[in-house]
């Protein structure tokens, strides 16, 4: 009896090795060779084949279906980023509608230059958070400057951020003594960075001439936040006039639906026909002639009233 006590005792251990193996198995997906690896190393059974195969864990499953979700919605969201791909399932529903190929080519057109547009715009946006950043920096190297620091120091401890490369040769520059004011030009010349050329001119004034560095940055600030908000105020002006282009360019578009709801069918006019084709020609040209000149005249609007 003391040997069958002895034995079982023993076994206690053993057992335990197994149940906690085979839950750190469940938890981690239920997987054949995690299960195989515990009962050789925990029970020395070199020779048990694979054995059936567990039931997939709950837990597993619905973390592939959130990684698949999560996959699916990604995809998603950069297509529906890519705005200007939106053209061509357009251009080919209009192609089989009309049983036509110029929707088709005009879909591709409208790609590109809609891609173009997309990226100018996305360019604006960029020189907007340099400008933005701009006169952050002269905030912030002022408020440093006022708390005593050195404008080497000062400049470190706000850092050139938002400035690529070139910031961070300009922090560099700062903190092992170089050439401050020929780093600050080099990062002006970044589109929406300009204002950094008045911050080499005042840092260069201050170190050779010991004038307030920290009154000049603070009226650097002042200016480049008034133009800012001038540029604000007018395109919130200029909203308008941009709303009525778009909408009387959008006009041929409704009167052609309004067409085909009438069933006059106006797509097989313009598109399978020579009449409609000069239509479509002549129409396609006043329509960009229109948008270049609006487009013109806003353009015009905005570089007149810049503040120098």
């Amino acid at each position: 009896m003391s040997q069958v006590g002895a034995a079982v005792v023993g076994t206690v251990p053993v057992c335990a090795a197994v149940l906690c193996a085979g839950v750190a198995a469940w938890m981690a997906g239920g997987r054949n060779d995690d299960l195989r690896r515990a009962r050789v190393l925990f029970v020395g059974d070199e020779r048990a084949g694979p054995g059936p195969a567990p039931p997939a864990s709950p837990g597993g499953a619905r973390v592939r279906l959130r990684q698949g979700l999560e996959k699916a919605r990604g995809e998603v969201r950069r297509w529906g980023s890519r705005r200007e791909l939106w053209c061509v399932p357009a251009g080919i529903v209009l192609g089989v509608l009309s049983r036509s190929v110029l929707p088709v080519v005009v879909a591709g057109v409208s790609m590109a230059l809609i891609r173009r547009r997309l990226r100018a715009r996305e360019r604006e946006r960029e020189r907007a958070r340099r400008s933005d950043a701009v006169i952050e920096l002269c905030e912030a190297v002022a408020g440093e400057l006022r708390a005593g620091r050195q404008p080497g120091q000062a400049l470190v401890a706000t850092g050139v951020e938002g400035f690529g490369e070139a910031g961070t040769a300009a922090v560099a520059a700062a903190r092992f003594g170089g050439d401050v004011p020929r780093a600050l030009r080099a990062v002006a010349r970044l589109p929406g960075a300009d204002g950094l050329a008045g911050v080499a001119a005042c840092w260069q004034v201050a170190v050779d001439g010991g004038a307030g560095l920290a009154a000049g940055l603070e009226r650097i600030a002042s200016a480049l936040r008034a133009r800012r908000d001038q540029r604000q105020d007018l395109r919130a002006q200029l909203a308008g006039p941009r709303a009525t282009a778009l909408m009387l360019a959008l006009l041929p578009g409704g009167g052609v639906a309004l067409g085909g709801a009438l069933g006059a069918d106006p797509l097989r006019v313009l598109l399978h026909t020579p009449a409609g084709w000069a239509c479509l020609l002549v129409g396609g040209l006043l329509e960009w002639g229109g948008m270049a000149w609006t487009a013109r005249i806003i353009r015009a609007a905005e570089g007149s009233a810049r503040v120098p």
